[in-house]
């Protein structure tokens, strides 16, 4: 019997999408709904298991985790990108470490639900209506509006074509902007000085690495118009968040959309939690049933894999 362990199953997703009685002469699954306190708090839990389901980065898969837990033999991911995995502690310690598939619309998706939901004011709008209000705002058409992109690729490409739909102009730029893409898409390529000082809402789609950590300061929020908003919806730390706080303060800018942050969960006393200006959303940018399908089948499938010595999709 392999002890499997679900982490950060936040919905109680995992049981509603596999057939646990179907593998229960194999597997032991324990399904943990709430995040870990802190590393201690995790050792403690998953000292017995021999493999980890984990949900994007919601977990740190730190080098002393993985040292802490001596049956630990995979790791099976969602996604074939986890920048909390310590893969080359993972793989001195011969840990095998698979991912899934995902699909790149429901960020997409998710970045227009923010965009709209400032443009028109809905926080607001939605709140007076439960408290029997009408009409207390004024909202913003998009059309004509200048769109810049931080990033142009699978979820930028479908932002930008969205964009193009609501008649709106679009700018890209990224440290590796493939221009020819650009020019095919209507794109305009734009360096990110005067994608900062044009654009009536900015929306970031790229990935996570050194070059791209506090990209966003108090600097480029202060070259930015204040009638523009900020869109986040790839990662927390691509956005200096105590610049952007005092921004949103000061009124330096319109506003910002935010659906991932520094520190996840939120914690109930962040300073974004407070500021009227910030439509924030608790990383729900990849939360799909069609997602979360893929994810949990596919770890399914890696784990059989593994144990039949024919590991699928691993993370090297």
């Amino acid at each position: 019997m392999i002890k499997v362990a679900i982490l950060d199953d936040y919905q109680n997703a995992f049981k509603q999408i596999v057939d646990i009685q179907k593998y229960k002469e194999k597997y032991d699954f324990k399904i943990f709904n709430d995040p870990f306190l802190n590393e201690s708090d995790a050792i403690v839990a998953l000292e017995t298991f021999e493999a980890i389901f984990i949900m994007r980065e919601r977990t740190p898969i730190t080098k002393s985790l993985i040292n802490a837990l001596p049956k630990l033999k995979y790791i099976m991911t969602s996604g074939m990108r986890n920048n909390s995995i310590d893969l080359e502690e993972a793989k001195k310690r011969g840990v095998i470490v698979c991912g899934t598939d995902i699909n790149s619309n429901p960020a997409a998706e998710i970045t227009w639900a923010l965009i709209l939901g400032l443009m028109r004011n809905l926080k607001v709008e939605i709140d007076n209506m439960f408290q029997g209000y009408w009409q207390s705002s004024i909202g913003l058409e998009l059309k004509g509006k200048l769109l810049g992109l931080i990033g142009l690729g699978k979820i930028g490409t479908q932002v930008a074509q969205v964009a193009k739909a609501f008649g709106m102009d679009v700018c890209a730029w990224s440290e590796n902007l493939n221009l020819s893409h650009a020019n095919k898409i209507g794109v305009l390529p734009m360096n990110k000085d005067d994608l900062f000082k044009n654009s009536d809402i900015i929306s970031i789609h790229v990935v996570l690495g050194e070059k791209y950590k506090n990209l966003i300061t108090k600097k480029e929020l202060k070259t930015m118009k204040k009638t523009a908003f900020l869109i986040n919806t790839s990662r927390g730390q691509i956005i200096n968040e105590n610049d952007l706080v005092q921004a949103l303060k000061d009124e330096t800018i319109a506003g910002a959309g935010l659906d991932v942050f520094n520190e996840e969960p939120l914690p109930q006393d962040h300073k974004l939690r407070f500021l009227p200006n910030a439509l924030l959303l608790p990383h729900i940018g990849y939360v799909t049933a069609e997602n979360y399908s893929k994810f949990y089948i596919q770890m399914i499938e890696n784990l059989e894999g593994c144990l039949n010595s024919k590991p699928l999709r691993i993370i090297s």
